[in-house]
């Protein structure tokens, strides 16, 4: 393990993002905080801090530093790189505003028939 990483790079290792690009324009679109200040993609993380990142579909993680990685880690390896702070209230809230954005469904209803598929289609193109 090393000592300092950029967080552009740190999110991309923890598979924050896809892509190390995905991770610098989400710090330059002022998404990413350290230690509760705004963070610069090329700024240094330490093992210890605390990053706050906001993602697509209103979800907004909390993830602690435990230890820096060399490179990009497997999912398996997280749990010892990372704790992640975030309340659990929170994936719900994201879960749920992913679904409103169809819409909504019964539980158990079946499958939406073609018939549904073109007002969805309708209502999405406004």
């Amino acid at each position: 393990m090393i000592e300092e990483h950029r967080v552009d790079k740190w999110l991309w290792c923890v598979r924050v993002f896809k892509t190390r690009s995905d991770a610098a324009e989400a710090c330059k679109n002022g998404f990413v905080t350290v230690n509760g200040n705004d963070a610069k993609p090329g700024r240094d993380v330490h093992t210890g801090d605390t990053v706050t990142v906001r993602l697509h579909g209103g979800l907004t993680r909390t993830l602690k530093i435990v230890s820096l990685p060399r490179s990009r880690v497997a999912a398996k390896e997280l749990p010892t790189l990372l704790v992640d702070l975030t309340p659990p209230e929170e994936y719900e809230r994201a879960r749920q505003a992913a679904l409103d954005i169809f819409a909504p469904r019964e539980r158990g209803a079946g499958r939406p028939t073609k018939r549904d598929r073109r007002e969805t289609d309708k209502f999405k193109e406004g």
